[in-house]
């Protein structure tokens, strides 16, 4: 005979109540098939857990150690029906998060705060990422969800704008152009210039290409990187300027200093992307709160 959650239920209630009519009364069943069920559990045992008479029911010894051992096994019969719940409903989970190492000077720390509170029982597992490498990391299912800057339309990925910041000049605060407000085109020709690399950095290169082309401004590039925090580094170390999002002023260098470019389409895009291949709930919760939190947070600004 199998032993079923139904015979230790029944046993628990007994041990608990140390009364057939009770422990029946608990379980909405009379006492009969309540008995029934006992003698089922001790005879697939070969053990006597109760003894009982017409006035009296106790546990014997090994009854006692039976209890435990039971109530253990119908508490963790819960808890995994509950979680299969919170997993069913995207409650529970995990989710694998790529992110340009840009997002992560202020809208990662910003999303992660807000879900921790919004969404506890989810995991979030983090993966810092250019854009390029996330778009492969989506097609192959290494992550679920990007962070990353705004591409072209892939197919098989889906896009959804999340948030627009500035460019700026970043310069030392010795410079001579750090007195200025903000930044003309014509004050950057022949400028020694940090820029993004075309590979690493294919999205800010380009971006920032586009616009000194469209002014006509010549620079002298003096290295090419990947990472805007190595940018910045370099530009604090007198290498020369450059062009970043305003998210790199969350890196605080004292001696470094921001100024505003000539044109209002000096600008950078950041979507959230995603396979459009059925996901798991916790990806599916995970995205619409994402979505939803920096569609709030751009009403506030």
């Amino acid at each position: 005979m199998i032993i079923e959650l139904n015979h230790l239920r029944c046993f628990v209630a007994v041990a608990e109540e140390l009364h057939f009519g009770r422990a029946a009364a608990r379980l909405f069943m009379t006492q009969p098939p309540l008995s029934r069920q006992i003698h089922l559990l001790e005879e697939a045992l070969g053990l006597v857990l109760l003894e009982r008479n017409s006035r009296s029911v106790r546990l014997t010894d090994a009854g006692r150690v039976y209890y435990d051992d039971a109530v253990r096994i119908l508490r963790l019969s819960d808890q995994a029906a509950d979680h299969a719940r919170r997993v069913a409903r995207g409650d529970s989970g995990q989710v694998t998060l790529g992110f340009t190492a840009v997002s992560g000077y202020q809208l990662m720390p910003e999303l992660l705060s807000a879900a921790r509170a919004k969404l506890p029982g989810i995991k979030v597992v983090l993966k810092e990422m250019v854009s390029v490498e996330q778009v492969k990391a989506l097609e192959t299912r290494v992550i679920d969800l990007g962070i990353m800057r705004s591409q072209f339309a892939t197919k098989g990925l889906a896009f959804c704008h999340l948030v627009r910041e500035p460019l700026l000049v970043a310069m030392p605060a010795t410079h001579l152009l750090a007195k200025r407000r903000s930044i003309a085109a014509k004050d950057l020709e022949d400028a020694p210039f940090v820029m993004y690399s075309a590979d690493g950095g294919k999205y800010f290169h380009d971006r920032i290409t586009a616009l000194l082309n469209a002014a006509g401004v010549r620079v002298n590039f003096m290295q090419f990187m990947d990472q805007t925090h190595t940018i910045v580094a370099l530009v604090r170390a007198g290498t020369g300027v450059a062009i970043v999002p305003a998210s790199a002023r969350e890196l605080c260098f004292d001696d470094v200093v921001f100024r505003p470019v000539w044109t209002p389409d000096a600008y950078a895009d950041m979507d959230l992307a995603w396979s459009e291949d059925p996901r798991s709930a916790a990806v599916e919760n995970f995205r619409i709160f994402a979505i939803n939190h920096f569609a709030e947070v751009a009403k506030r600004r």
